[in-house]
């Protein structure tokens, strides 16, 4: 929770920060242990072989401590197999949400964070979450380079121009929470904050309610599509069929010119719209003009939002 008042480590509050913290804390004490152990060590031998000292034997030892130097290398590598699976277990499950989390579509720009929740409420620097409730950003950034970092929740992502970024959390205290930008990004980047804020889930209703009435982000998406006129190539009724059918090409794999085949997500959308000779599905000509230039990121988040919303399980 926000507060003034010193503290050594940002307090604990989603579902991820004590499994992060533990991970630190084992680190620090292996630290603490080997260096203890190398002065002592180090104290030890400066005593025993000091000049003058004539109780011990300086000859030069013969042939090889086999034991001795298989040890030192097979501790070492098994502290560091611990230290890599350990911390890329922490990594996978922080920037793979669980199913059902609750999807906030993130803009960063120079210099502020853009937040929309799945019923369409915007918010700027400020993010409102329920408590207990999975909560998935998809972000990206119109400029350069941001990252989000919430530490009370130890969660940090880069968010980068022209591709999708996701990470996580889990909110397990109520209250105010520090928002930053972690990668400098220009003049104001100091000033690029904000606060994430964790409700009761009653609470959290009861905001939604009385924000501002907006579309929806599928809402808007399906208007854009009927604006820009993509059924007329994209759907089953056009005759004749000129485009790939998008009813269920969200999360499923497609045929491209060639045999490669890859997984339709957010950024395989994202370039099919901006640049859609890049990626050509196999069977259809090259014959999409491009829209980059003519959409900004929001109406691509709505755009691919409502491409996703026709895709069945």
């Amino acid at each position: 929770m926000i507060d003034d008042g010193f503290r050594l480590l940002p307090e604990q509050a989603s579902t991820h920060a004590p499994r992060v913290d533990l991970l630190y804390f084992f680190l620090l004490g292996l630290a603490v242990l080997f260096t203890v152990l190398i002065a002592a060590l180090i104290v030890y031998f400066s005593i025993k072989y000091r000049r003058g000292n004539t109780h011990v034997d300086r000859a030069p030892g013969s042939g090889h401590a086999l034991v001795l130097e298989i040890t030192w290398m097979v501790i070492p590598f098994l502290i560091s197999m611990v230290i890599f699976g350990w911390g890329a277990t922490l990594y996978f499950s922080g920037y793979r949400p669980p199913a059902g989390a609750m999807d906030v579509r993130v803009v960063a720009k120079q210099w502020m964070w853009k937040f929309q929740h799945p019923n369409g409420n915007r918010e700027i620097n400020a993010l409102h979450v329920p408590l207990g409730q999975p909560v998935k950003l998809t972000m990206i950034s119109e400029d350069v380079i941001h990252s989000l970092y919430v530490p009370a929740f130890r969660t940090k992502r880069d968010v980068l121009p022209g591709s999708y970024a996701t990470c996580w959390f889990q909110a397990t205290r109520t209250g105010e929470f520090h928002l930053f930008c972690a990668e400098y990004c220009g003049t104001n980047h100091s000033r690029m904050t904000g606060s994430v804020v964790v409700l009761e889930p009653a609470e959290y209703e009861a905001w939604l309610g009385g924000g501002a009435a907006n579309e929806s982000p599928v809402e808007a998406g399906k208007r854009l599509f009927q604006e820009l006129r993509c059924a007329a190539c994209h759907m089953p009724e056009s005759a004749p069929v000129r485009g790939p059918p998008l009813q269920n090409v969200y999360g499923h794999e497609v045929i491209l010119k060639g045999g490669q085949t890859m997984t339709a997500d957010e950024n395989y959308l994202r370039e099919s719209i901006l640049r859609p000779g890049a990626k050509v599905v196999n069977g259809y000509e090259p014959i999409m003009p491009s829209f980059d230039g003519q959409l900004d990121e929001e109406q691509l988040i709505q755009l691919i939002a409502y491409l996703k919303s026709l895709a069945t399980p």
